[in-house]
């Protein structure tokens, strides 16, 4: 049995308009992207890169788009992202970008560098405030985000312990 690799893409939706990433649906967004491989492509690109093509994660607060392909056409999915320059739908046209953050082979890498860019992008906020409030706002975020990790380290460390402890009875 052969097990088919894939390469995820995270990607972030730059627009002006707020209501663009709010009318985001995991549909539209995959017709989307397979309409512009086949415009950039051709019949080519749109057949192979449609095998195995999915988005797997979207969060339409944050614009965040997890795009899921197989690891020997990651690169014509990849290159036609540019060329997407609008979003469509329910009637209106908002324009926008895909901004590709990072490709990984896992979900889990994906994630890891997703924190780790949302931090970086809570210290650029923390930079640029003028507010106390909103510093002071920011700072609670970047704390908590930093507590929650190591809760969730320790809790895996304890959770081995005790499942090592009932091991060994």
């Amino acid at each position: 049995m052969v097990r088919f690799k894939h390469r995820y893409l995270l990607c972030e939706v730059v627009s002006d308009d707020p209501r663009c990433r709010l009318s985001l649906d995991d549909r539209v967004l995959g017709g989307l992207v397979r309409d512009t491989i086949a415009r950039v492509h051709g019949t080519f690109g749109a057949a192979a890169s449609s095998i195995g093509f999915a988005v797997r994660y979207l969060n339409a607060y944050t614009g965040i788009v997890l795009l899921r392909c197989r690891k020997e056409f990651y690169q014509l999915v990849w290159s036609a992202l540019p060329f997407i320059t609008y979003l469509e739908n329910k009637g209106h046209h908002y324009p926008c970008f895909l901004n590709t953050l990072h490709v990984g082979g896992t979900i889990r890498t994906c994630q890891k560098f997703l924190i780790q860019y949302n931090r970086r992008q809570l210290l650029i906020l923390l930079q640029n405030c003028t507010d106390e409030g909103e510093r002071e706002a920011i700072q609670k975020s970047v704390t908590r985000s930093c507590l929650l990790e190591e809760e969730s380290g320790e809790e895996d460390l304890s959770d081995g312990g005790e499942e090592a402890a009932e091991a060994m009875e």
